[in-house]
Order: structure tokens, then C-alpha cells, then sequence
């Protein structure tokens, strides 16, 4: 997927076009993520759409809930999607910065075991 060590590093063109199509992965994640807290606190929590997208981002992105589920259901779904908002948004930060994670390695001539 990237270059090898031993490759050139590649022009800051594709290097910028790579770097961007990893943030649109990464941002398509987070949207598919936001829209599945949105519909659970929608259709599980009872809530209206924008208290659902307040606190499914907010959940989302680390902060917090703001209202009280009402049901065990709703509170079993609040804990679950917490549980996967954690590992979603560290997958995400992982593969946005990947790249320039890579490069940074490859311009400084990084390998494993090399001190």
C-alpha cells in the first residue's frame, strides 16, 4: 500500500492526495458513525433528531452523554455505542495519520530494530 523503505519518497502531490483520501476514509467512518448514534438515540432513546445528534457526537468524539436514557434498552444501547465510539474514533485517528506517520518515517529513514 505504501512504498517500500527502499523506495523513493514520493512527490508531495501524491503524497497530499494520499493524505487526503485517508481523511476521507477516516471522515467517512466518523459519518457512518454519527449517523448509527443518531438513529439509536433517534429510535431507541426517544429522542428528537437534534438532541440525537448532539449526543451521539458528543459521545462520539469523547465527551459525554447529555440526556438520561429512558429505557434499559435505550441505556443498553447508549453503553454499546460508547464502547464503539472508543475503538471507532482511535481506528480513525490511526488511519488519518498514517500517512504522514509513513512518510515522516520514510523521509527520517526509520526501520524496525535499527537504532
Amino acid at each position: 500500500m505504501f512504498e517500500h523503505k527502499s523506495a523513493k519518497v514520493i512527490s508531495v502531490k501524491h503524497y497530499a492526495r494520499r493524505q487526503i483520501t485517508y481523511i476521507a476514509y477516516g471522515m467517512a467512518v466518523v459519518a457512518f458513525s454519527l449517523g448509527l448514534g443518531m438513529a439509536g438515540y433517534h429510535y431507541i432513546g426517544n429522542l428528537n433528531w437534534i438532541d440525537s445528534l448532539l449526543n451521539a457526537s458528543m459521545i462520539l468524539t469523547g465527551m459525554g452523554p447529555i440526556d438520561l436514557m429512558p429505557s434499559d434498552t435505550a441505556k443498553i444501547f447508549a453503553s454499546f455505542y460508547s464502547l464503539y465510539s472508543g475503538i471507532v474514533f482511535l481506528t480513525t485517528i490511526a488511519v488519518m495519520s498514517a500517512p504522514a506517520l509513513h512518510r515522516l518515517m520514510h523521509v527520517l529513514h526509520l526501520e524496525k530494530g535499527k537504532e
